[in-house]
């Protein structure tokens, strides 16, 4: 759901995506710290700039919830620990473009038409590139943000009980 093949590479960016690098940068040099940090709170910067990429629109009650939810995940020195270790990854991932043709198991692709991460026209390139694969689909749900099973949860459900079961 809502993802890249490709690493936070200039290709991705110039199909529409994010650029994950820029924008975790600012993040990863405020949490670096080489002293405990027991009383770590992420921020509300963070908070808004992964719910607004995340989930694009949403109610003042699912912004509270959500906001609540991740300053308690990441509070303290292990939460700084946590949340560095994945806007590192964010900023500096890998691609798996090389490894699609060893993939042999059937493939259900979900995106959303609204993901302020990724773009609907670099699934359509990347899931071309499942080659081993004896059925590759790309599904892609209209309105729908990056944290896919939180905006449309009915639609994500049903086709994931319908790819299981088939």
């Amino acid at each position: 759901m809502g993802t890249s093949m490709d690493s936070e590479s200039e290709r991705s960016r110039q199909m529409q995506c994010w650029d994950g690098p820029s924008i975790v940068k600012s993040f990863l040099v405020q949490w670096a710290s080489s002293q405990p940090t027991p009383n770590f709170d992420p921020g509300s910067g963070y908070c808004d700039a992964v719910i607004g990429i995340g989930l694009n629109e949403c109610s003042q009650d699912v912004r509270e919830f959500w906001t609540k939810t991740i300053k308690e995940n990441y509070s303290g020195e292990e939460g700084r620990q946590r949340i560095r270790m994945a806007a590192i990854n964010l900023a500096e991932r890998d691609g798996l473009r090389l490894r699609l043709p060893d993939v042999i198991c059937p493939v259900k692709w979900m995106h959303g038409t609204k993901d302020a991460v990724f773009s609907v026209a670099n699934a359509e390139e990347e899931i071309k590139m499942f080659t081993a694969s004896p059925d590759a689909q790309l599904m892609t749900i209209d309105g729908g943000a990056h944290f896919l099973n939180a905006s449309h949860p009915k639609e994500v459900n049903a086709a994931v009980l319908k790819f299981v079961v088939n």
